[in-house]
């Protein structure tokens, strides 16, 4: 059964007013005279349904919209003939996109430029935030290990597992890729020199290059939001400390300074702090430390034994592996709080990493990769038969 609200009353969607988005959005000209009735679902989904969309690729791109918006979490699907909104549009070259409420308002008017998929995600996109107030997620990109025994690839895919394609071929240890902001680059760890070492990948050009080589390891590469800089645990000093880089391996800083191993930096959204994992006091735990430096400060969390921490887009949350009851499960703290909640249940979990929307996440579980809402529990397989798949990297 559904029933109606306005967007201000939606319960779990943000409360906000379509015509502040219409300068980042939306033309004017396209919004609708009032803001648009939302109707709700008893399970807080939005109310919609798949119009027609014309033209050569017309079918092609209703198809990919309906399926980003329903991996989203936000929309349940329903007929068109009594469907508060509609999606609606037409493409020959440019795709015209619009979304029409039952009494003809639009409330989302725009036009798209580039390949079938890529017109249809950027429409998809447009839609969630419009709707929601929030991040879509569609388009993005996850890179991932996978291989057999000792030999383990690197890995590129659409973020629901499609099309992945092998980038690495060296019969050798790749690990911990990082895709970068703009996704243009993947640094990642590799041994094809014998020794773990950063290497950097162009994506467009194919051109790879090995960007940080001190003595010792080299290892667990992340991108600075910006994309200017690349945090990494560096043992050139004897120990395993934190580092952080530039895109070409130069101006070195070294961050830490402890008995303990670091390792798993993860950048805060505006590059100012950095949360990474260290077994200084023993067991490994979450600190959180000044990206220029410092002294770094421990996060509580309740367990004993945390790594692998991966910070929401938005801020508000660290995903991170805990080793709970014999087995490692993944967890998500939320900062303002101190709440922490285990959401993976079933077989051992590794490797989190959030999504754009900061609603998902992807997770190792049983040598395939794990798509996660957290806030429905739905999850859904996105990657099987290339062996057994792990620490996957998200572009923002």
């Amino acid at each position: 059964m559904l029933r109606k609200t306005s967007l201000a009353a939606a319960g779990c969607l943000a409360a906000f007013s379509l015509a502040a988005l219409a300068p980042a959005l939306i033309p004017t000209t396209a919004l609708a005279a009032e803001t648009p009735t939302i109707t709700i679902s008893k399970n807080g989904s939005v109310a919609i349904a798949i119009g027609g969309i014309s033209g050569p690729d017309g079918a092609q791109i209703a198809k990919i919209v309906q399926s980003d918006l329903a991996l989203s979490g936000f929309f349940s699907f329903t007929d068109p003939a009594s469907a508060p909104m509609v999606i609606k549009g037409s493409s020959s070259g440019s795709l015209e996109g619009k979304v029409v409420e039952r009494s003809g308002g639009n409330v989302l008017m725009r036009s798209y430029d580039g390949d079938t998929a890529s017109k249809a995600h950027a429409f998809a996109n447009d839609i969630i935030q419009t709707l929601t107030g929030s991040r879509g997620m569609a388009g993005s990109k996850i890179a991932f290990i996978s291989g057999r025994g000792s030999k383990k690839e690197l890995y590129l895919a659409n973020y629901d597992g499609s099309n992945a394609r092998q980038l690495t071929q060296d019969g050798t240890i790749s690990a911990a890729p990082s895709i970068s902001p703009d996704g243009s680059k993947i640094a990642y760890t590799s041994y094809l020199k014998g020794y773990a070492d950063i290497y950097l990948i162009n994506l467009a050009s194919g051109a790879r290059e090995r960007i940080v080589k001190f003595p010792g390891t080299n290892s667990g590469a992340s991108f600075s939001p910006d994309g200017s800089r690349i945090a990494l645990t560096c043992s050139r000093d004897g120990n395993p400390e934190l580092y952080t880089v530039d895109i070409n391996g130069g101006s070195a800083r070294r961050l830490t300074r402890t008995p303990g191993v670091e390792s798993s930096p993860t950048w805060s959204p505006d590059g100012s702090e950095i949360i990474y994992s260290s077994d200084d006091g023993g067991s490994p735990q979450l600190y959180r430390i000044s990206a220029s430096g410092g002294s770094g400060h421990r996060l509580s969390t309740g367990y004993g034994y945390c790594t692998k921490p991966s910070w929401s887009p938005d801020g508000k949350r660290i995903a991170f592996n805990v080793r709970d009851g014999g087995s490692f499960q993944v967890a998500v703290l939320e900062l303002s709080g101190g709440s922490v909640r285990l959401v993976s249940g079933g077989g051992e979990a590794r490797d989190p990493v959030w999504g754009p929307d900061s609603r998902h996440l992807l997770f190792t579980q049983d040598g395939s990769l794990v798509l996660l809402d957290t806030q429905t529990s739905r999850r859904s397989s996105v990657m099987g038969g290339v062996g057994s798949a792990s620490e996957p990297s998200w572009t923002r």
